[in-house]
């Protein structure tokens, strides 16, 4: 998977490094405010795609003494300067570019730089094209292995590498529609006017992406927790040891695309040894990571917990099974497989329990596995 992510990122790298340079010079020649924005686009996007080459080898990095965790965040980093660099070196020239040109004299366009224009934004939309089809085929594959809708598993996905070029990518694409529409337009009507609007557009287009994808990893920066599934499975895994009798709590947090950390309060059979202990901890671990392979740290806490607590738990599991059961796809039959990461965490707060104790069990597939709550 590392590696098909890194062919997908190459790719766009290679697609946007041609195009950035055609757009450039042909916007130099003509004054197109289109083209110029578009070679701004180009250019954010290269940045930002050597920025996501970099982070896939930084993020490989092994545990050491000053990252005990890992370097998986390292993805989460280099993705949000990438956003950076889309809302910047994108987005602010391409607006600053188009009002330069609706307040600026306007230049006569001759036809063959109307001719000019139009060769290399269709270049643009066969390279740019491209690499948005072998990005798309990547997250389709995910979407279908994760049973997910296609849009639910983009904005939820714990890989911001790949969505953040399928995102450029898609914008790529409708920004050169967009430029195609505004040089027609000035063509026709021989207004510049509509070029700068086009301009002003594409930047528009760039901040909303930029904001999303910012907005998404940097909650990934700062501590997101596990899917639904995941926690589920977790809280499953404890609940099924018959040497755990009540769980306080269980919490989840993305260290990576491919790596959750799960901490768990629980309260152990009074009888139990102190290797017994030790020897239920192995085992909820290792089952853990039997269901969910993408949890990679586990830790158990003993404590005494409530009854209070326990119902509270409970609740909880019911709520995050009616999450992962509300996120799979019905129109795809293949095993689900639960996934790293999504924000579900602000949603499940303003959520009853009262709306949890009402609800029925119900059978959930997580981990390609079916098992009712």
């Amino acid at each position: 998977m590392a590696e098909e992510t890194r062919g997908t990122v190459l790719v766009a790298l290679l697609a946007n490094v041609g195009v950035g340079v055609a757009k450039g010079v042909g916007g130099a020649v003509t004054g197109s405010s289109a083209l110029l924005a578009e070679a701004a686009h180009s250019v954010a996007d290269t940045l930002n795609e050597a920025f996501l080459l970099l982070s896939l080898s930084r993020a490989d990095r092994p545990a050491d003494r000053t990252h005990p965790f890992g370097y998986g965040k390292e993805r989460f980093f280099w993705s949000l300067l990438a956003a950076v660099g889309i809302f910047l070196s994108g987005a602010v020239f391409s607006i600053a570019e188009g009002i330069s040109s609706l307040t600026g004299e306007a230049e006569e366009t001759s036809t063959r730089h109307f001719v000019v224009i139009y060769a290399i934004l269709g270049l643009s939309i066969l390279l740019e094209g491209g690499s948005l089809l072998k990005a798309l085929r990547q997250v389709v594959r995910e979407a279908a292995t994760a049973r997910r809708r296609l849009l639910t598993y983009v904005v939820r996905s714990p890989d911001p590498t790949v969505k953040t070029v399928a995102s450029e990518d898609s914008i790529a694409v409708l920004g050169v529609l967009v430029a195609v529409a505004g040089t027609v337009l000035h063509q026709v009507t021989g207004s510049n006017v509509w070029d700068a609007l086009s301009s002003i557009v594409i930047g528009a287009l760039l901040a909303v992406v930029a904001v999303l994808l910012g907005r998404d990893t940097k909650e990934l920066l700062i501590g997101e927790a596990a899917d639904p599934a995941v926690r589920v499975e977790a809280v499953r895994v404890l609940g099924g040891e018959p040497g755990i009798v009540r769980v306080q709590e269980v919490l989840t947090m993305q260290l990576g695309p491919k790596n959750v950390l799960v901490a768990g309060r629980v309260q152990f059979a009074a009888e139990l040894t102190a290797a017994q202990v030790e020897a239920i901890c192995t085992r909820c671990e290792e089952e853990m990571r039997r269901r969910v392979p993408t949890i990679t740290q586990v830790f158990l806490d003993p404590s005494r917990v409530s009854e209070s607590a326990d119902a509270a738990a409970r609740e909880r599991l019911h709520l995050a099974e009616r999450e992962a059961e509300g996120l799979l796809d019905p129109d795809l039959a293949v095993p689900a497989q639960a996934q790293a990461r999504t924000r579900t965490g602000r949603r499940l707060t303003g959520q009853t329990t009262a709306a949890a104790r009402s609800s029925t069990p119900r059978t959930v597939n997580v981990g390609g596995v079916e098992r009712r709550g």
